[in-house]
């Protein structure tokens, strides 16, 4: 093949290599959104805060997103020395996205709102896969958050987010419903995404017997 042909042929493939590279914000996936395929391996006991955000952070980069500062959807509870710290608070403005190109909310105010698109379809594991809801087996629909509706963190005292995120046996944790559905009584906390009802416990093995993998919500905060 001559240089004359050869050179149109360059260009074509270094201009669809460009626009690609602007669709993606300068390389890597769009992806701002997804659950975590598994628990780090110690139930409730992520590491804390930054424990959670640096597993995030890892799953993220293992799928080509690691571009992106990601953080842990989860709440702490007030201290003696430490004041509460609110999900809502730390995962950026938004919008989100999952792995598919969805946006699953547009906002914070949207995330927390009856607006999202949330649920088993859309809220998905970094890759790509449709974690297992009411129905499914074994059933891992019960996501950590400890969080209140509002994604806010609940009042001291019972724990509620597993020592903040720091025991693996004792207390218990905030779950909410991916699949939007479940058998809580209460039909506003049945549907919610985030705060649903509270663990048996903080092992792996009370998480499962309650309905959960100790999966959590991993959000680009950037």
């Amino acid at each position: 093949m001559s240089k004359k042909r050869l050179l149109p042929l360059v260009l074509v493939v270094a201009g669809t290599a460009l626009v690609a590279a602007c669709a993606t914000g300068g390389g890597g996936s769009p992806m701002s959104f997804f659950i975590t395929s598994a628990n780090p391996g110690k139930g409730g006991d992520l590491g804390g805060l930054d424990g959670a955000d640096k597993y995030c952070q890892q799953l993220a980069a293992s799928v080509g997103a690691g571009n992106k500062t990601w953080r842990a959807y989860l709440s702490t509870q007030a201290t003696g020395s430490q004041p509460a710290v609110n999900a809502r608070d730390r995962i950026g403005k938004g919008p989100w996205m999952n792995v598919k190109g969805v946006v699953v909310a547009t906002s914070v105010d949207d995330l927390h709102s009856a607006n999202n698109k949330l649920g088993k379809q859309t809220s998905l594991t970094e890759k790509g896969g449709v974690v297992n809801g009411r129905g499914d087996t074994p059933n891992m629909h019960d996501i950590l958050t400890g969080s209140t509706p509002d994604g806010r963190a609940p009042a001291a005292g019972n724990d509620m987010t597993c020592g903040n995120w720091t025991s693996s046996k004792a207390g218990s944790a905030i779950l909410g419903h991916h699949d939007r559905d479940g058998i809580n009584p209460n039909p506003v906390a049945n549907v919610s995404w985030n705060s649903s009802h509270p663990s048996r416990g903080c092992d792996m093995d009370a998480l499962k017997a309650t309905g959960s993998a100790g999966l959590m919500y991993c959000f680009a905060a950037n």
